[in-house]
């Protein structure tokens, strides 16, 4: 009640939560299974307090390693002629598991304007490129290209503009000529593993606030 006047004063929307409660993250995932692989283990280390109800996926790759650590895993595959039922079925299964949190963990999906719109401010999109350079696919190729010094991943909420949502965390690794696109390719992965990571510990804290296109995070 003491601090609800002191809001009313200064006409602040203010929110309360407890830091004890672990938060439900839900991970979508597709081939590639390096930022999955570093949720799942600082899930299991305590390092991140989430519990990882399920995991979904448009490939069945990552079955086995998701079930070694006693976790759901539902394959729901897509192809041109039955994607808005894949989505659908996708909407379905994250209305029954509730979560706090959906995580696009490297998941090559464009979702679509409905979805977008139903996980506002509560989807986390990992994108291999140092936003707002090098939107879409193969961005390391891009980057290797443009002849570009520095590579690096973007963490971002999920809106209706691809690759435009509100930034959490960013990171950069230096590079030169004599870099191949593969070994961009494997030296980003491992910048978009502490990207990622980074972006989910802000937001099961409570740390990032949305304003507008931007994200103001409290460390």
């Amino acid at each position: 009640k003491r601090f609800s006047m002191i809001a009313q004063r200064f006409q602040m929307i203010w929110h309360m939560h407890d830091g004890a409660k672990r938060s439900r993250v839900v991970i979508l995932v597709s081939k590639f299974g390096h930022c999955l692989n570093d949720l799942l283990h600082r899930y299991h280390s305590g390092s991140l307090a989430i519990d990882v109800p399920a995991v979904i996926s448009n490939h069945d790759d990552m079955r086995s390693q998701v079930e070694w650590n006693g976790i759901d895993y539902h394959h729901l595959p897509v192809s041109k002629t039955d994607k808005t039922a894949q989505e659908r079925q996708t909407m379905e299964l994250l209305d029954r598991l509730d979560p706090d949190l959906v995580v696009l963990a490297r998941y090559m999906q464009i979702l679509s304007p409905e979805l977008c719109t139903r996980l506002s401010g509560r989807c986390i999109n990992i994108h291999h490129s140092f936003l707002p350079s090098f939107k879409g696919a193969k961005p390391y190729h891009q980057a290797h290209l443009r002849g570009v010094k520095l590579i690096g991943a973007t963490a971002h909420y999920v809106t209706t503009d691809l690759d435009e949502g509100p930034i959490i965390d960013q990171a950069v690794e230096r590079v030169d000529h004599t870099h191949t696109p593969d070994d961009l390719v494997a030296m980003g992965r491992d910048i978009e593993n502490v990207v990622l990571s980074r972006a989910v510990r802000y937001h099961i804290e409570h740390r990032v606030l949305i304003n507008g296109a931007k994200t103001v995070v409290f460390k």
